[in-house]
Formats: C-alpha cells, sequence, structure tokens
C-alpha cells in the first residue's frame, strides 16, 4: 500500500481513492470506497488500451462473464464506467488478505488440516466456476486470496465463456507455466479440464511449497516449464499420502482421463476435506495477522466506531490517503506493524480486479449497459460530508477534554509556505503549520491536517492515548505511540536532509531537493 501520488485524482466515478494497491500490465490499482463504507479495489485502465478498436466492447463483456459466477468464493464487481468514460475502470469488492503464493513464500507449506480445508473450498469455487458456463484457465496459487472465512478465487482475467465460440484462439496459450494444463501449453481450447489440471498444481505448491514440475527454489525459464507440464510426469514428493492419488489423476495429461471438480470434491470428503472448515483450520499466524489488517482497514471506513476527537473548534478528520495504519495502543499489542505480505497485498488486490481486464487483453467484449451498482458511488470531495461540527467537538471538551498544551501554528492569513526541517518532533495537542493548512497530533492520538477553516482535510487514522509524531533526519515522517512503536509513516526514509513544506496552495508535503517524495493531497 502506498500513498496517492501528486498527479493522481482524488476519486474516479464518484469513489473517493484512498491509495494506491499497485500496478499492472493492464494499469493503476487504488483502493476506494462505497458511500457506505464497503471497501473496493478500483482499476483504471491504460488509455493506450482503451483506444484499441473493440476493447471498450470487450472489457464490458469480460465484466459481465464474471458477474456471471456468484458464489461464496469469488469476489464480486460492484461498478464500472460508462461507455466512452476516460478513463476506463473497475470496481471489486477489496479483499484484505494474502495470496496463497504471498503466504506459502513467507511461511511454507500449509499443515494438513488446512490443505484439505483449502482444497474443499477451491473445489466449489471451481464448481460454481464452471456450472455458469465459465472456465478460468488460470488457476494459480497468486490467485487464492486466504480470507478468513473462506479462500477466494480471483482473476478471470483470462477466463472465456465456455458457450461463446467468439472466444477461441487456437494456437494460443493462456495461463501461467508451471500451473497451466498440457493442453493449455499446445494452444489447444481449455475447458472445465484445464482448470482441475491447474487446482492439482495448486493444491501440490500448497503442500510443498513448490509446483508440481519444479523444484524446491529453482528458476528456470517458462518454455523450459511448460515443456516439462506436457512431457514429463508430475512430482508429488511431499504430498500427504491421502491426496496423492486424486491430485495424480487430476494431473493427467489427457483431459479425459481427468475427474470433475465434483468428483474431485467427493473424492476430498472421503480424506476429511469438507467446505466450511476453512475458518477453524487455517494456521493461527495467518488469522493473527488477518485480524490485524481486517482492523486497519476498518480505521478508512468505520468512523462512526472509530471517531476522532478532535480539539476545540476543530473537526474531526474523515479522510485519510493510506491503509497501512494501525490504532497505536498504550499496551504492547500483540502484533502492531503489518505482517510482510500486507506490502504485496497490491499483488493480490490487482489480480482481484485485473480479473476482467486482463482477459479483454486477449480479446473478450461489451455492452452499452453501464448499471452495476451494488452500491452507489461515494462522494468525491475529499472531505466526508458526515464531518462533526465544530460545535460537537466543543462537547467532547466539555466532556473532559483539554486544549491543546502547545500550539506552534502561525496565525490565520499567513500565506507563506513553511518549511520544517528534521529533527522535528510534535506531542499531544501540539501543531505546527502555515496560515493554509495546519499539522496536528489530537488527543486522540491521531495526526491530521486542517485547513484554514477548521476542516479536516486529511488523517493518518492513527489513534492511542499518548501518540507523538516525528519528522526524522532521515526523511521519515512517523506516529510512534506511548511505547515507542511506529503505528504510520509517510515511508520516506532514506532521504536525510528532506523537508516537509506547508506550501501556500495548501498541500502539505515531503520535498529532497526538487523532488515530491509524498503528498498529503490537501491542495484543494
Amino acid at each position: 500500500m502506498n500513498n496517492l501520488q501528486p498527479s493522481d485524482p482524488t476519486s474516479i466515478g464518484g469513489y473517493p481513492l484512498l491509495g494506491r494497491l499497485g500496478a499492472g500490465g493492464m494499469g493503476q490499482v487504488f483502493l476506494s470506497r462505497t458511500g457506505s463504507g464497503r471497501l473496493l479495489a478500483l482499476k483504471t485502465i491504460r488509455d493506450d488500451l482503451s483506444s484499441e478498436p473493440g476493447f471498450e466492447e470487450r472489457f464490458a463483456r469480460e465484466i459481465r462473464n464474471s458477474d456471471r459466477v456468484r458464489s461464496p468464493w469469488t469476489v464480486t464487481v460492484v461498478d464500472y464506467s460508462a461507455p466512452g468514460r476516460r478513463p476506463q475502470w473497475l470496481a471489486t469488492e477489496y479483499v484484505p488478505a494474502p495470496s496463497l503464493a504471498d503466504w506459502v513464500a513467507a511461511h511454507g507449506p500449509l499443515p494438513q488440516p488446512a490443505l484439505l480445508a483449502l482444497a474443499a473450498e477451491l473445489c466449489g469455487a471451481l464448481q460454481a466456476v464452471h456450472q455458469a458456463g465459465l472456465a478460468h484457465r488460470d488457476v494459480k496459487p497468486g490467485n487464492v486470496l486466504l480470507a478468513r472465512d473462506r479462500p477466494r478465487l480471483i482473476d478471470f482475467g483470462v477466463a472465456r465463456a465456455a458457450d461463446d465460440s467468439r472466444h477461441t484462439r487456437l494456437g494460443v496459450s493462456v495461463g501461467s507455466p508451471g500451473f497451466l494444463a498440457p493442453d493449455q501449453a499446445i494452444g489447444s481450447v481449455a475447458a472445465e479440464p484445464a482448470d482441475v489440471f491447474s487446482l492439482a498444481a495448486t493444491l501440490v505448491y500448497a503442500a510443498t511449497g513448490r509446483g508440481p514440475f519444479s523444484r524446491a527454489g529453482e528458476q528456470i525459464p517458462a518454455a523450459t516449464l511448460m515443456y516439462r507440464v506436457v512431457h514429463e510426469e508430475a512430482d508429488l514428493a511431499g504430498v500427504p499420502p491421502e491426496l496423492v492419488p486424486p491430485l495424480a489423476a487430476c494431473l493427467a495429461k489427457d483431459p479425459a482421463g481427468r475427474p470433475t471438480a465434483a468428483r474431485l470434491s467427493a473424492w476430498l470428503e472421503e480424506s476429511g476435506g469438507r467446505t466450511g472448515r476453512w475458518s477453524d483450520e487455517c494456521p493461527a499466524v495467518l488469522a493473527g495477522e488477518l485480524t490485524d489488517t481486517e482492523h486497519a482497514a476498518r480505521t478508512l471506513v468505520d468512523l462512526a466506531e472509530h471517531p476522532t476527537v478532535a480539539a476545540a473548534g476543530q473537526e474531526a478528520a474523515t479522510r485519510t490517503t493510506r491503509s497501512d495504519t494501525v490504532l497505536a495502543a498504550p499496551s504492547e499489542p500483540r502484533r502492531r506493524l503489518r505482517p510482510a505480505w500486507l506490502l504485496t497485498t497490491a499483488v493480490a488486490a490487482v489480480a482481484v480486479v485485473v480479473a476482467v481486464v486482463a482477459a479483454v487483453h486477449f480479446g473478450t467484449q461489451r455492452s452499452s449497459a453501464d448499471s452495476s451498482g451494488a452500491a452507489g458511488p461515494a462522494t468525491s470531495d475529499k472531505t466526508s460530508a458526515s464531518t462533526r461540527e465544530p460545535r460537537e467537538a466543543e462537547k467532547s471538551k466539555e466532556a473532559g477534554e483539554s486544549e491543546p498544551r502547545k500550539s506552534q501554528e502561525p496565525q490565520e492569513g499567513d500565506a507563506a509556505p513553511k518549511v520544517v526541517q528534521a529533527p522535528f518532533e510534535l506531542a499531544t495537542g501540539e501543531s505546527v503549520g502555515s496560515g493554509a493548512r495546519s499539522l496536528i497530533i489530537q488527543q486522540d492520538g491521531n495526526l491530521v491536517i486542517y485547513d484554514q477553516d477548521r476542516k479536516a482535510r486529511w488523517a493518518a487514522m492513527t489513534s492511542g492515548e499518548g501518540n507523538t509524531a516525528r519528522f526524522q533526519p532521515d526523511g521519515n515522517l512517523v506516529v510512534y505511540n506511548s511505547a515507542g512503536r511506529p503505528v504510520w509513516a509517510s515511508r520516506t526514509d532514506g532521504h536525510p536532509g528532506a523537508a516537509l513544506v506547508f506550501r501556500a496552495d495548501g498541500n502539505v508535503v515531503i520535498t529532497s531537493g526538487d523532488t515530491v517524495l509524498w503528498a498529503a493531497g490537501t491542495d484543494n
């Protein structure tokens, strides 16, 4: 997760942008939310792709195909751009969870109970896809998200409608080397049996930490992997014995010899693999990390549950451009910083939204209907309309909140920019800024930027008694909790001599020379 860049829009299609999740071959992916607070992964499509003849038609066609799969194991398409609009975009539900690929790379193979539960859930996912008349065509560890309630099978980007001959392209290999079926590797039309093969290869990875046609830690060209898939037998060493026969059957070279997803599900049930068991069997470490990231994600939208307490005469913060914050607490938490896989959550989120987009590039299509709105778009203003009035903040003061004990904020009307050099620290209640904007660490521990009208324009969404904010000599702006642990950072370290600048246009930025390292986006 990264900050919005100064050149990024503040909203797209009426949905406010909260941060960058990452970028894929098709465009940029942002974290957003609906007006009701539902988190979204919103992907914009590169202009050069949008301008390709027929792309817009194919784009909408793939959205409709994806929307045909309605199951607990897939993500929902929430909204997408109207015909003729630029940029083209697609919004899906956001799943704050690591991919199977990231989890196994960081923690190793899944224990057998979790493996069986995962296998059963993914069989259910494939059955839902096939019952909708689709073939996924890119089942792999990177397209499986390990959510708390159940895994999600994502990225229908290379899916094709099985009943639509216009999507049949002989001689084109579609899928991921090492996990795609032999029939896909040689460019044949892949259907349900190819998905079963890829599912088995994915389960081998979950059980052993490698694919069935690769060695541990091996780096080989894609062409070599594809050769092995077509000509060599799968290596099932390390797979639990009871899973070897069904997985071997799924990895048969001949598509006709592979079981259906329903048959595989029945085999798994005989070995103890049943749907509905994942939340009980998933690794404890994963459950703990999911708790942390779900909590952090809620701070972006559940403002009614996590209100900020503003100083007298100020409004509560209602906007943030980051999602990697964790609520601070006076006592030592079980885990404080987000796990390492969250730095690559962009990959998973990109995969969720690339769901339709990648397929478009291979050739699919769209109609003129635009309405998909499962949830209405939120306001495009930088601050929510639900911001508390100053009089409510005054009530907070009467209830026991003290005045800020120190303020370095210049008087209103001072339009000159202000430059703050490191090291600089703000304790609870202290502020710094120019006439246009002020940065304050509130009594509740939230780091907030207010404008001259005392309206909150940005917030780090931190909380906790005793928080401090430090602009460090390395160029990083960091919020620490009372235990001295960082709970938010601008991630601009490595730039000694950087400056915190309150610009005349209202934007608050961290710069190194002429380079903007971080921007709050408070300039309009």
